[in-house]
């Protein structure tokens, strides 16, 4: 395991042990392009980095000394192509396997990738190029996207687009020997654009040590070793890219599975490609498990599979339950954000809680803080999740928000990283989200947590999706609201509102019984598929009543009101 030459120590005993231990170590100089991949290339060239499938049926194995050489020759064509260190390039890859390629010569150069996804529209492009001062877009032409980036581009002379094309032709040439571009470990390696849920999308700059960050993610949340075989999910245009298809995932010592899909993907595509790939580990969203447990997962080998974790919202306890009566697999839920590594997970050493999110990982001071900053030490109470940086900034924090002081200084405050998420800490020391803090409801002096209203109303068999929000009450502030797709063949009335109202009340506390029940056929989404309650927020706000039962024959009636 070529994370072992950063750690102090080969093993751990408990999770003390680790969290006491398990910093790595982080050289000089370091660059994860010539410091790791070029490394593995010369020491065991044969070995496999990449399998790479799509749904038309090709398929493309890359060993490290292939992606070794591929690298360079993309370097060498970046370098001619005008591309220099600092220079910023926006990425529109899909999950082609010369993503990674692009990723490794950048890493090489100096250059730094903005890996953006394919689904952004020609405003969302011009907006990125604009805000990150980009230089060169490099695209995977799908039939929509090349169309939208000349548009965006228009006659901007400043801009150069690059199809992938010339970059898979550049992989077939020998590479001419590059002198290797020197970096400092606070350089800017990458840059991502966050989702933008509540405003425009901020560019998230990480650094040269970025990668060792994610040993945390891959070595002890996934415990990937050598020989494994793993597939996370995620779309190239998304930091959770970074988190389980590369970086880590290359230090353990395993090989990452990539699934090209070139439409909306299934859960019998999933299951097809895990049985018939031998994948060991998979990782994903709540939402991808759900539709593999809501399929007959007896119809296909799932024998090598041995781990499976879950992250990017918060884990239902069903979902959970299923998944391991199907598998006989725990998943283990992590959290962090597009500005961080993982630092929170559910750990070897303890037995994962559904829904949790688990234990602070090494490195990663975690405190929740109070509405005026203070700690909060008493079990069971929710504060913001906040990162002690006052001595040192934890491995794969990111450095700051890329050319937005204001922004920065806004989350780097009084020696903390601020998150804007919400937690609660429980009597055995794990943590469990509750939602961002523009999302907590507050009722009549209660706080309540959409996500837990969610996973509730999501247990009922009449709903597929739903989002809670709260929404203006004039005698309470907020009213807790629900907004719902149902499954198939329920239809929307004002019985099933009772009964879903009656539902919450008997799993949960009375208070947190959505007052409002609004049906609709589609939830607003971002083009990372989470929840837009920002907008449903706003849209609410517009209206003139909405808890009022005459007004809105979706809300309480009367007797409601006074229980």
């Amino acid at each position: 395991m070529f994370a072992l030459r950063f750690l102090n120590k080969d093993k751990f005993d408990n999770y003390d042990d680790y969290v006491q231990n398990a910093a790595p170590n982080v050289p000089e100089n370091f660059n994860f392009a010539y410091d790791v991949v070029d490394v593995i290339a010369r020491e065991t060239p044969d070995k496999v980095a990449i399998i790479w499938m799509n749904d038309s049926g090709d398929k493309k194995v890359i060993t490290f000394k292939m992606l070794a050489q591929m690298s360079s020759a993309v370097a060498n064509f970046l370098g001619e192509r005008g591309m220099k260190k600092g220079d910023t390039v926006l990425l529109f890859m899909r999950r082609r396997w010369e993503y990674w390629v692009l990723m490794m010569a950048m890493h090489k150069l100096g250059v730094i990738p903005i890996p953006s996804t394919n689904q952004l529209k020609s405003e969302d492009i011009k907006y990125r190029i604009k805000a990150a001062d980009v230089h060169t877009v490099i695209a995977f032409d799908d039939g929509a996207i090349i169309s939208e980036i000349k548009n965006a581009i228009g006659d901007n002379e400043n801009v150069q687009l690059i199809n992938c094309d010339e970059v898979a032709k550049a992989c077939e040439t020998f590479p001419k020997e590059i002198e290797r571009v020197p970096n400092e470990n606070t350089d800017t390696m990458v840059v991502y654009f966050t989702s933008g849920t509540t405003d425009l999308p901020k560019m998230v700059a990480h650094n040269f040590a970025y990668p060792l960050g994610h040993i945390n993610t891959a070595v002890f949340w996934q415990q990937l070793t050598d020989g494994d075989i793993h597939f996370t999910l995620s779309e190239s245009g998304w930091a959770k890219c970074s988190w389980g298809k590369m970086y880590g995932q290359w230090l353990a010592g395993a090989t990452v599975f990539v699934f090209d899909f070139s439409r909306v993907f299934t859960a019998r595509d999933l299951l097809k490609a895990i049985s018939e790939n031998r994948v060991t580990s998979f990782c994903a969203p709540p939402t991808a498990y759900k539709m593999m447990i809501n399929t007959d997962m007896t119809k296909y080998d799932l024998s090598a599979l041995k781990k499976a974790e879950v992250a990017g919202e918060a884990l239902n306890p069903e979902v959970y339950e299923r998944f391991l009566e199907f598998t006989g697999i725990k998943m283990r839920e992590g959290f962090g954000q597009t500005e961080t590594c993982v630092m929170v997970f559910n750990n070897q050493w303890i037995e994962p809680k559904p829904g949790s999110m688990g234990m602070p990982a090494a490195g990663w001071n975690i405190q929740l803080t109070d509405e005026r900053g203070r700690a909060i030490s008493e079990p069971n109470t929710v504060g913001e999740i906040c990162v002690l940086v006052k001595d040192k900034k934890p491995l794969g924090l990111f450095q700051g928000y890329h050319k937005n002081d204001k922004q920065t200084e806004a989350v780097y405050r009084d020696g903390f990283y601020r998150t804007g998420d919400m937690a609660y800490r429980d009597e055995d020391g794990y943590f469990w989200f509750v939602g961002r803090n523009d999302d907590l409801i507050k009722s009549s002096g209660y706080r309540v947590s959409p996500f837990e209203v969610e996973s509730v109303l999501l247990e009922h068999p009449a709903v597929r999706e739903v989002a809670v929000t709260g929404v203006p009450d004039p005698s309470r502030g907020q009213a807790v609201k629900a907004t719902i797709v149902l499954n198939k063949y329920f239809q929307a009335t004002d019985v099933l509102v009772r009964q879903l109202q009656d539902y919450v009340k008997s799993h949960t506390a009375h208070y947190k019984s959505p007052r409002v029940i609004e049906f609709v056929d589609a939830l607003p989404m971002t083009i990372s598929g989470k929840i837009r309650r920002a907008l449903i927020r706003t849209l609410d706000s517009a209206k003139e009543s909405i808890v009022d039962p005459i007004k809105n024959s979706i809300g309480l009636g009367k007797e409601d009101e006074e229980k």
